[in-house]
């Protein structure tokens, strides 16, 4: 038997899978967890990996490794090697200022649409760049190299010292802000008007390209950005949409060509597969659900029996949940709030019933705005530690419009991980194809009125 193994490392945590590179076939798994916060010593994540790594029984018997990761944090290293500073991820939104002055230097959201397919937000690493330029500018003149979390962790593994060697994917690099998926190149300039100069950027390399291999001899796959990872895993092909409901909510899709949305609320990202990936982000998803539980004093399965309890629109209450500020609408100085509290209402299952309809309608709006862009789809998959909700499954149809398949449990990221590094040890034009698990189908008919409600009160 060939082993393969494939690492997640997101947010909040790291895990290996170890799979039968032929079937697919899951051997051992391991996991370590991550600090919190929005800034994090990327030493933490390598850390976590060789946790993660024993406890899965050691990567001595796998052929291939690739590596999914959470995109866009900023990982600076000096000319040595070295980490400049803690990176700031994904969900730090200190440069927001930096993404609307970036925005106007080019000549506003269009031109960005046109040059990269997205348009700055505080999540993309080039925001991150000009902040860095503007606060820390000693850090920016030492900066040399600029990665992303994958391929700091995939150059780790490699056992380079050279900053030269380090490589990333698709999928990664167009998240970037500097990178465009449509055509396939950098824009160095781009990078020059974040930073004050150019730095060295990895380079990209195919989805079933080897990056190159571990100083045992494994083979290590081109590594991909979690959603494109997750995409991967689910043998997601063009019109599938997947939902993700996990520290962020993602709604993305599989197309054959790419996306420009001056709006900025469609980023025209790739797959880890040679198509595109156009995607729409929310910062507030499962958190919302735990929030509300902790405030409740319930665990999620009673808050979900709440929920349910509860009639369809919550007899007027609208949770907006923008509790970390929000990414789409670009609002990253906002707030949560409730709206239509009454004597009537307040009560725990009016409450729990608000918070996974809130969350809910953000993602529903994120899928009206792909399918704006022209997605027809041919299923919908929800996914993610959110999805695990009885209530948010039974909710999803109800305030999406549409039916939801929910594929059994399964760290999707890292099993898309594993079918990219089965695919480069083996070579060919497609990933391998191996068996998916059961799926459960969950339809009623839709509720307009509870969007209605949350549209009503919403910030634009």
């Amino acid at each position: 038997m060939t082993l393969v193994a494939g690492v997640d490392s997101s947010t909040q945590s790291c895990k290996v899978v170890v799979r039968d590179a032929e079937t697919g076939e899951l051997v051992r798994s391991g996991r370590a967890s991550h600090p919190d916060g929005t800034e994090v010593d990327p030493a933490h994540w390598w850390s976590a990996l060789q946790e993660a790594i024993a406890q899965a029984g050691g990567l001595d018997d796998v052929a291939a490794v690739a590596v999914g990761g959470q995109q866009h944090g900023m990982v600076c290293l000096d000319e040595a090697g070295e980490v400049v500073r803690p990176a700031l991820l994904w969900n730090d939104t200190r440069s927001a200022g930096a993404a609307a002055d970036l925005t106007d230097e080019l000549g506003g959201p269009q031109a960005w649409a046109d040059a990269v397919g997205v348009v700055p937000v505080a999540s993309f690493t080039v925001t991150k760049l000009r902040w860095l330029a503007e606060h820390e500018p000693e850090h920016a003149r030492r900066t040399a190299a600029v990665l992303l979390p994958h391929d700091w962790l995939t150059w780790k593994l490699s056992g380079s010292a050279d900053i030269a060697t380090a490589t990333t994917d698709r999928s990664d690099a167009s998240g970037t802000g500097y990178w465009s998926a449509e055509t396939g190149e950098y824009r160095p300039d781009l990078l020059k008007l974040a930073l004050g100069h150019e730095p060295l950027v990895p380079r990209v390399v195919g989805p079933a390209e080897q990056a190159g291999r571990t100083p045992g001899g494994a083979v290590l796959g081109a590594g991909a950005g979690d959603n494109a990872g997750a995409a991967l895993g689910l043998a997601a092909g063009p019109g599938d949409v997947v939902v993700s409901i996990g520290t962020s909510g993602v709604v993305t899709a599989v197309a054959t060509s790419g996306v420009r949305d001056a709006s900025g609320i469609v980023a025209g990202f790739a797959d880890a597969t040679g198509h595109f990936l156009p995607l729409v982000c929310t910062l507030n998803a499962a958190r919302v659900l735990d929030a509300t539980a902790r405030t409740l004093g319930v665990d999620l399965a009673t808050l979900s029996d709440l929920a349910l309890s509860a009639p369809a629109g919550a007899d007027g209450l609208v949770l907006v949940p923008y509790l970390e500020g929000e990414r789409t609408p670009n609002l990253p100085d906002a707030t949560g709030t409730l709206h239509g509290l009454t004597l009537g209402t307040m009560t725990p299952a009016h409450l729990a019933r608000a918070a996974v309809e809130g969350m809910l309608c953000g993602l529903a709006d994120g899928l009206d705005a792909l399918l704006a862009t022209g997605v027809t789809p041919r299923r919908v998959s929800l996914v993610g530690g959110g999805a695990q909700s009885e209530a948010v499954r039974r909710l999803a149809p109800t305030v999406l419009g549409v039916p939801v398949e929910v594929p059994a449990p399964g760290e999707y990221v890292a099993d898309g991980a594993c079918r990219q590094a089965a695919w480069a040890l083996a070579g060919g034009d497609t990933p391998p194809a191996w068996t998916t698990g059961e799926v459960s189908t969950y339809d009623a008919a839709p509720v307009a009125a509870v969007r209605e409600r949350y549209r009503a009160v919403r910030p634009a």
